[in-house]
């Protein structure tokens, strides 16, 4: 049951664009006996068909930038390879600090952010 509320979640975060492995990844640290690394490729696991359902969802309703996804994907591709050998190779109580001081950078980040013009007007 709570893997299915986790995944609920987590869907619908990712769904919005936010990023469903900020709720996703601490909730298997602190709900299940995963560590870091386990809960991380879950969430790259799960990202796939999550991220699927959502890019449908975006390109239908035109939200899609097309100049800019492309190099970003690229990149993104090659970001991922790396970072997953890194990770593999970073003890997990190391990794789960890096990426709790990446959630907490972010956090004040979006807490201070200027705000953009509002395009969905």
């Amino acid at each position: 049951m709570i893997f299915s509320i986790i995944g609920f979640f987590s869907g619908i975060i990712s769904g919005m664009g936010i990023g469903g492995g900020t709720i996703l990844i601490p909730a298997l640290i602190f709900f299940t006996d995963l560590v870091q690394q386990e809960a991380q490729s879950v969430n790259l696991f799960t990202f796939i068909p999550v991220a699927t359902i959502a890019v449908i969802t975006h390109i239908k309703n035109k939200n899609i930038e097309k100049s800019i996804w492309l190099p970003l994907t690229l990149t993104g591709i090659i970001g991922a390879f790396i970072g997953s050998k890194l990770a593999i190779k970073l003890s997990s109580d190391f990794l789960r600090k890096i990426f709790g001081i990446f959630l907490f950078v972010m956090a004040i980040y979006q807490f201070f952010y200027k705000e953009k013009k509002d395009v969905s007007k």
